[in-house]
């Protein structure tokens, strides 16, 4: 994660995102620097429009949390149902009492 963290950190200040540039913040920040691993980020990242990345994966990470509200929505509405229902059994059982 480092890796990526470097890249972002270098897009925000608006600098150049390249291998002297990566392991200059990765060392900076006490990282010991994988020669591959920087040379796979740059090359990841070359051509890369990071604004839109960020866009669509906001957006991406909306849906998400809408789908997990929506799940656990569900979840408590199961809950009353079977509250609804053993309370509706209690009830009954008085009748016969």
């Amino acid at each position: 994660m480092e890796y990526i963290y470097a890249g972002m950190l270098l897009y925000k200040a608006g600098k150049e995102i390249n291998e002297a540039n990566v392991k200059k913040v990765l060392e900076a920040a006490g990282v010991k620097v994988d020669e591959g691993r920087v040379k796979a980020l740059v090359a990841a990242l070359d051509g890369v429009d990071i604004d839109k990345e960020i866009k669509e994966a906001s957006v991406m990470s909306g849906s998400v949390s809408a789908s997990v509200k929506e799940t656990k929505e569900v979840k408590e509405d199961k809950k009353v149902e079977k509250k609804d229902d053993k309370e509706a059994a209690a009830g009954l059982g008085a009748l016969f009492g």
